[in-house]
């Protein structure tokens, strides 16, 4: 007999994407008397609300919720989850496309292990625009791929909790489900909470580890797929790098013990990079990449260029200047270079501003919550 499965998906102002959403979404293979597809809108101002109720005024087992000045994620998927009847609870996006096998492969992972509280697939892209760099960016440098965060991860379980240390809660060591897909066992669901944080973002991270301190296992299951539609825009790329940079000080002190991690990211090979983690009051993670190195050694350079001008033994100045700037241009061609291999090759000017930009702007996320959490996060380099 087929469990009742309910598949949850938060939207705003999703109109680009949304069609195209329901078109997979309706293709999904599972008996449509065992399936519930809640959508939880946040305040959509453009066509979305009037979009989902065309296709439910056809389709029963399309539900709506609407949730006027809603303020996150989070707290529609919350709402969503009060309505929710699901033996198994699905999460996904308004900007997401499941494959049609999407629930019967899950399901058959749960089947397994009554230990296990949650699968998550893979995420892909599916791009709205062919010719838009944005989502051309946005695929050559796997956005959201699950098995590229962890070095290339195969099919298996989630490694367990060691030390709770910073970069275990939300760093290169901390293995999640972001709510674009995910399934939960209903009984996972219940011993998070039902319910997630409001914050603007986080709240995947935060309610997975809720959900696996109490002793659930996760299993990543890569041909569950999703394709995902990208931000249409660099500004709205940026927005989303700094949320994700701010989600961290708050998890870190929900969380995370007491230590400041720091990880040597230039190097090694990632996600094996060496670190260290110092007993610390002060919470957090400092990491230490070409995004970074590129910055300091630019400023040692510029600092040997004016002692040149203005100090004593100009000459000594000189050679310092120059020392500097061959370590800058040297982490600069380490960042840049995955740049220079994206089609087409005469918009890498466009590649390298982009992935600056977002790098930039996780970097200003991640401090932006520094003296309202008492978290030091110095956010990895891309």
């Amino acid at each position: 007999m087929n469990p009742f499965v309910s598949i949850i998906i938060p939207v705003r102002n999703a109109q680009r994407t949304i069609a195209k959403t329901f078109e997979y979404l309706m293709g999904i293979e599972y008996p449509r008397e065992n399936l519930e597809i809640i959508f939880a809108d946040g305040g959509s101002t453009d066509e979305t609300v009037k979009i989902i109720k065309d296709y439910q005024s056809k389709n029963p087992f399309i539900k709506l919720v609407e949730i006027p000045n809603c303020p996150s994620p989070g707290f529609a998927r919350t709402k969503a989850l009060k309505e929710a009847r699901g033996d198994f609870i699905f999460f996904t996006d308004g900007d997401c496309a499941p494959v049609k096998d999407w629930i019967y492969k899950m399901l058959e992972v749960f089947k397994k292990d009554e230990k296990i509280g949650a699968v998550g697939g893979e995420i892909y892209t599916l791009r709205v625009e062919p010719d838009n760099l944005v989502e051309i960016y946005c695929e050559a440098f796997g956005f959201n791929r699950v098995s590229w965060r962890y070095g290339n991860l195969g099919e298996g379980y989630y490694p367990d909790f060691t030390d709770f240390s910073p970069t275990e809660v939300c760093g290169h060591r901390a293995y999640f489900f972001v709510t674009a897909n995910v399934a939960y066992r209903k009984e996972a669901v219940e011993d998070g909470g039902r319910e997630f944080w409001s914050l603007p973002t986080g709240e995947d991270i935060d309610f997975g580890i809720r959900v696996r301190k109490k002793g659930w296992k996760f299993y990543f299951l890569p041909s569950a797929g999703v394709k995902h539609m990208h931000r249409a825009n660099l500004k709205a790329l940026l927005k989303v790098w700094k949320s994700y940079g701010q989600a961290h000080p708050p998890l870190i002190r929900t969380h995370a013990s007491s230590y400041m991690d720091v990880v040597f990211q230039f190097l090694g090979r990632y996600p094996n990079n060496p670190w260290i983690k110092i007993k610390s009051p002060l919470k957090g993670f400092i990491y230490i990449g070409n995004f970074h190195l590129l910055h300091l050694f630019f400023l040692l350079f510029l600092g040997g260029l004016v002692g040149s001008f203005f100090l004593p033994f100009s000459w000594g100045w000189k050679i310092f200047a120059l020392a500097n700037l061959i370590f800058a241009l040297y982490f600069s061609f380490r960042f840049f270079k995955s740049c220079f291999q994206i089609e087409p090759y005469n918009k890498w000017f466009s590649f390298c501003k982009m992935k600056y930009l977002t790098n930039l702007y996780f970097f200003l996320g991640g401090l932006k919550g520094f003296k309202k959490y008492k978290v030091l996060c110095i956010e990895p380099s891309f």
